[in-house]
């Protein structure tokens, strides 16, 4: 699992997938039907991430800083696994070398993939 995947997981992404149904055995003239695909959920990014933050020892701005997200959700923060986290979700090469930039992209970017994958971001965390 990549470090995007480590997020999500903290954020109880996929939490609620229907257990996979097991395909029995079934007597050559009977069809076999695919289970309906169950619509994602939406989480609630914003609530756990409130609830973390007012359990949470230290302040932090998780709306604006990719470095205090890290933090909240128990990650590493440090530049060089923020680096990982840009490279895996494709930073353009040129914010690589800054880091203000890079760590800019990489916030609004997390939260756009998080709201990509049912996360209810509002949209002022977007922009």
């Amino acid at each position: 699992m990549g470090i995007f995947g480590t997020i999500m997981s903290k954020l109880g992404f996929g939490d609620d997938k229907p257990a996979e149904v097991a395909a029995e055995a079934a007597p050559a003239d009977i069809t076999y039907e695919a289970p309906v695909q169950v619509a994602i959920s939406e989480v609630d990014v914003v609530g756990k991430l409130q609830a973390l933050a007012a359990n949470h020892g230290e302040t932090l701005n998780w709306q604006s800083s990719i470095v205090d997200l890290l933090k909240l959700l128990g990650m590493d923060s440090s530049l060089t696994h923020r680096k990982e986290l840009a490279a895996e979700l494709n930073c353009p090469a040129n914010l690589m070398d800054d880091s203000a930039s890079m760590n800019v992209w990489l916030h609004k970017t997390v939260l756009q993939q998080l709201a990509a994958n049912g996360g209810n971001i509002p949209a002022n965390l977007l922009a």
